[in-house]
């Protein structure tokens, strides 16, 4: 019985000796988590309890040339309510003024809002939603509001900032003052000025704020101030002029509506500094609607058919292998090329001189006068054209440049009907910008510049960067060569393909071009004609002061297809309007309309208005359209009223007469 008792004796205090030793080690655990790893393990808990949240930071504005608000980060806000944080006394005393004030701000019943309240506050909400995506000064009333007026620690008060980027302009040059988008995989898209300069000036610098779990996935503020303040972005200034950008708008979108086109762009460049003045880009939905959905002038490479020609002539004429009165023959319309016919419009052209052929826009004069002095020596002619950039990009700060392709020897696309068809401008690709970059460089007297869609980057009123033009080539040819280009182009448009496009009141210089396209499969081809129309030049021709290219890409041909007929009108559209609807209007002597009556009256106008600019013309015998934009642009405020459409015939104030501030003047159209 002994040995028995003295075994339990062992074994209780082998258990109690264990049990000792188990409470040493929870003790020294305990010890070790309070004060040796407290801290470690404190701010774990923390972490998993707090949570610093982004703010982001105000975008900067995108601004037109003359300061007009083309993009701007809206805020916005959401306001919610701890319904539990308020103590009891605090929640009675405030409830029922809480509820009065939400009643007149939203205007459902007191009863409901003090219902829903006291609702959230039994069910221990502590993110009850009031009021969502609400403007700033609809924030500021709202957190003036009974018991959301004694802050986020005493009355519950939850404010959570949001920002919206908005276009005052709306589809209007949208896809080119652009934006910056993230997907959910974190991928950010980019395009337009607004996501080209997005990162480097735009963004600005995240604040950040303090924010609890309080369950179900849900944070809210600790406090109602931001723990870092964000910073804003930089306002960016662009050269894109508000007038100019509406008037090619609506001119492109016209045409796109009456020949049906797939999509087109338009852009106007300033001559003398590369200033991107408009840029319009448009497409077709499967409504048949059009907006901005790619910037096909920049990113958008293509066969530029007939405007390269331009480029062919301005090569032989500089390696002096032809001179303007060269003569080629273009027999009777057809002729063949290494096994490929070569064909001209109608019965063709018979012999004419080189500048002809340009001016008639002649495929097989360009392809005879180049396969005649190049077929041996393509490298000198594709030299040329190097030396002139027209195989390398731009380098535009806007992203998603279309690349150039002029193919040669021995690549995958060059043959012996290569450099044939490369003078008329097939086989080879190019963007709309890239064209215009060459034509405006021979308006500009041979320096080539690089577009510019900046003027500078401001932070309120001071200067953080100013951009200025950027020669890539200082001068593309010698001024023989240019003097000839300058006057076919200004032919073109008086004896040429663009004779349509002529006015005696008014010059322009370019060149018309009609191109097939998708054409891989003639067949096919021949069954859905496609074709892409564009004219590419500048105005006035003497002196130019803009160059402009139009792009329209598949034009129903039931109603038209040729660049003259189809993008010529909107060239001489763009330039008319901007010379009417700008101060320069004084220099002209009016629009292009055939009245030496109407002529002979506006002289006599513009003389009496340089002595007073207070004085009505007449515009009697004007298109409404331009009758209106020149009243809209006189010296003194008025209101024009336009009854019916066309030619004005009946004006409400009589010629010469002085005009009052906000005087209506009723105009009387058949």
């Amino acid at each position: 019985m002994a040995i028995t008792e003295k075994n339990i004796l062992k074994r209780l205090y082998f258990v109690a000796g264990s049990l000792f030793v188990f409470a040493i080690a929870v003790v020294f655990k305990l010890v070790d988590i309070q004060f040796v790893q407290g801290d470690a393990y404190r701010a774990l808990a923390e972490k998993s309890t707090t949570r610093d949240f982004p703010i982001p930071a105000n975008r900067g504005n995108v601004y037109s040339a003359d300061g007009s608000l083309l993009a701007t980060s809206i805020p916005k806000y959401d306001i919610r309510i701890d319904a539990i944080q308020a103590k009891e006394a605090t929640f009675e005393k405030y409830i029922n003024a809480l509820a009065d004030s939400l009643h007149v701000y939203k205007g459902k019943p007191v009863s409901y809002y003090k219902n829903v309240i006291r609702k959230a506050r039994k069910n221990k909400n502590r993110y009850f939603l009031l009021a969502r995506n609400i403007s700033y000064s609809d924030y500021i009333r709202m957190r003036n509001f009974p018991l959301l007026n004694l802050g986020a620690i005493k009355g519950g008060l939850i404010v959570e900032q949001t920002t919206r980027r908005e276009h005052p302009m709306g589809g209007i040059a949208e896809r080119t003052i652009g934006y910056e988008r993230q997907d959910e995989d974190g991928n950010y898209t980019r395009p337009g000025i607004d996501g080209a300069f997005g990162v480097k000036y735009l963004q600005g610098k995240n604040g950040k704020r303090r924010k609890q779990k309080i369950g179900n996935g849900q944070w809210k503020p600790i406090a109602d101030y931001d723990q870092v303040e964000p910073k804003d972005g930089y306002d960016v200034y662009t050269t894109i002029e508000v007038n100019i950008q509406d008037i090619a708008h609506h001119s492109l979108l016209r045409q796109l509506e009456l020949y049906e086109a797939d999509h087109g762009c338009v852009v106007v460049m300033d001559v003398k500094t590369g200033e991107i003045k408009a840029i319009s880009n448009l497409g077709r939905n499967k409504k048949g609607n059009y907006y901005e959905r790619l910037n096909y002038a920049v990113g958008e490479s293509h066969e530029p058919g007939s405007t390269f020609k331009v480029m062919a002539m301005m090569a032989a004429l500089e390696d002096k292998v032809i001179d303007t009165a060269t003569v080629v023959d273009t027999k009777k319309g057809r002729k063949k090329f290494y096994g490929r016919y070569i064909t001209d419009s109608g019965n063709g052209y018979g012999e004419i001189s080189a500048a002809r052929a340009l001016e008639v826009s002649s495929n097989i004069g360009m392809a005879t006068i180049i396969d005649d002095h190049y077929a041996k020596q393509p490298e000198k002619f594709l030299n040329r054209l190097s030396s002139w950039r027209l195989d390398k990009p731009l380098g535009v700060a806007i992203i998603g440049e279309g690349k150039p392709d002029i193919p040669k020897p021995g690549a995958s696309n060059w043959s012996r009907n290569a450099l044939p068809s490369m003078a008329y401008g097939y086989n080879l690709e190019m963007t709309p910008l890239q064209t215009l970059a060459f034509y405006n460089a021979i308006a500009n007297d041979g320096e080539l510049i690089k577009p510019r869609f900046l003027k500078s980057v401001k932070s309120f009123d001071k200067n953080i960067e100013v951009f200025e033009k950027e020669v890539l080539v200082e001068k593309l040819c010698s001024n023989k060569t240019l003097a000839e280009i300058q006057d076919i182009l200004k032919n073109v448009v008086i004896r040429g393909t663009g004779e349509r496009m002529y006015s005696e009141t008014f010059s322009m210089s370019g060149k018309t071009g009609t191109a097939r396209t998708d054409y891989a499969d003639l067949e096919k081809w021949y069954k859905d004609k496609k074709y892409v129309s564009s004219f590419a030049g500048y105005f006035p021709a003497d002196n130019p002061k803009y160059s402009c290219i139009v792009v329209i890409h598949e034009p129903s041909t039931k109603v038209g297809y040729y660049g003259a007929d189809v993008s010529g009108p909107v060239f001489k559209r763009i330039a008319q309007k901007i010379y009417t609807d700008t101060p320069i209007i004084d220099a002209i002597k009016t629009l292009d309309f055939q009245n030496k009556l109407v002529e002979e009256d506006f002289e006599s106008y513009f003389e009496n208005a340089r002595k007073y600019k207070e004085l009505m013309p007449s515009v009697v015998g004007m298109p409404a359209m331009d009758a209106i934009a020149l009243l809209e642009n006189l010296q003194v405020d008025v209101k024009v009223k336009l009854t019916g459409s066309g030619i004005i015939k009946k004006q409400s104030v009589e010629k010469h007469q002085k005009l009052q501030t906000n005087q209506t003047i009723i105009l009387e159209a058949s």
